[in-house]
């Protein structure tokens, strides 16, 4: 019997730790961002300000990672379950010998 390696669990896990990876990566973006700020040699209404708009800055590069990820996993899930449907009158044929 022939499996195919493109299961719900893989892919579940999969996208777990890509959603890590990029959890992560925000946090060391945020965290990279905080520290060069202040250290800059501004007043703090000018810091704050700065502060404000590099951290939606982030959010939005965040969030537009996010939403690519997320397309380009469902595309993938996509293309293997056609590639399994596709494969399916093979594998009755190595079912039968």
């Amino acid at each position: 019997m022939v499996e195919f390696r493109f299961g719900r669990s893989e892919i579940s896990a999969r996208r777990k730790t890509i959603a890590n990876a990029f959890i992560w990566m925000g946090v060391g973006l945020g965290l990279g961002a905080l520290a060069g700020l202040l250290t800059a040699p501004k007043s703090g209404k000018l810091l704050r300000k700065d502060m404000q708009r590099k951290a939606d800055e982030a959010r939005e590069a965040v969030e537009n990672l996010g939403k690519r990820a997320g397309d380009f996993l469902e595309r993938g899930e996509e293309l293997a379950e056609a590639a399994a449907r596709k494969a399916e009158p093979v594998t009755r044929l190595f079912r039968r010998a």
